[in-house]
């Protein structure tokens, strides 16, 4: 991924705890993990991360730009992975979001991801719950 110091700087910008630029070139050489990003141009708007492990896909991260947001790059990102991991044979995709962050919340509502669960003091800067939001893409029968 020839994008990385441009993901890189997203993160400072979105995270308190942001993925260092080692860490995002570590994670790009994991054939388990996909990033996709958002483009305007040769500009980086913003990327998502997943990682997949036994039919299940993990969002590890997913950050666009404050001055792109509620334009729909984010929710096209995630509908982008889900399509990924569907096909590459996948049952779910979930991701932990902070009890506090209404908007991404309200973004993976919209989405269809469901609240499964809390991580309790699962954030830190500052110590905060996490909710467990799951979307499975097809139901099991038992």
């Amino acid at each position: 991924m020839s994008h990385i110091s441009e993901i890189a700087e997203i993160e400072k910008i979105c995270f308190s705890d942001p993925w260092s630029y080692e860490t995002l070139a570590a994670e790009t050489k994991n054939d388990n993990a996909h990033f996709l990003t958002a483009f305007d141009g040769k500009k980086v708007l913003g990327y998502i991360g997943v990682g997949e492990v036994c039919g299940e896909c993990y969002i590890s991260n997913v950050a666009v730009l404050p001055e792109y947001r509620r334009k729909g790059i984010g929710r096209a990102l995630i509908s982008a992975a889900e399509d990924g991991a569907e096909k590459r044979g996948c049952d779910f995709i979930t991701l932990e979001v902070r009890e506090s962050n209404m908007s991404a919340i309200s973004l993976y509502l919209k989405a269809g991801f469901r609240a499964v669960g809390i991580r309790k003091d699962y954030y830190s800067h500052p110590t905060e719950n996490a909710l467990i939001m799951t979307k499975y893409f097809q139901q099991k029968l038992d």
